[in-house]
């Protein structure tokens, strides 16, 4: 395992985490903006976001586009 590895995988809990915690907070944020919200629904609409987010990361690392970061 290289250096890059160790570190990130030294990381990986607090990466998790702070995912975990994105999802929640947008999940808190719409309960407070919609009470009636159907809290299934909005978890999907949320993980779906997020997918489509990563999905772009994923998009722009294969383009080299955090090549030099």
């Amino acid at each position: 395992m290289d250096t890059v590895q160790k570190e990130l995988q030294s990381r990986k809990e607090e990466i998790r985490k702070g995912m975990e915690l994105l999802f929640k907070a947008n999940m808190k944020i719409t309960d407070w903006d919609v009470p009636e919200a159907d809290d299934n629904e909005a978890a999907n609409i949320i993980v779906n976001i997020l997918q489509e987010v990563l999905d772009e990361i994923k998009t722009d690392v294969a383009d080299g586009k955090y090549d030099y970061y």
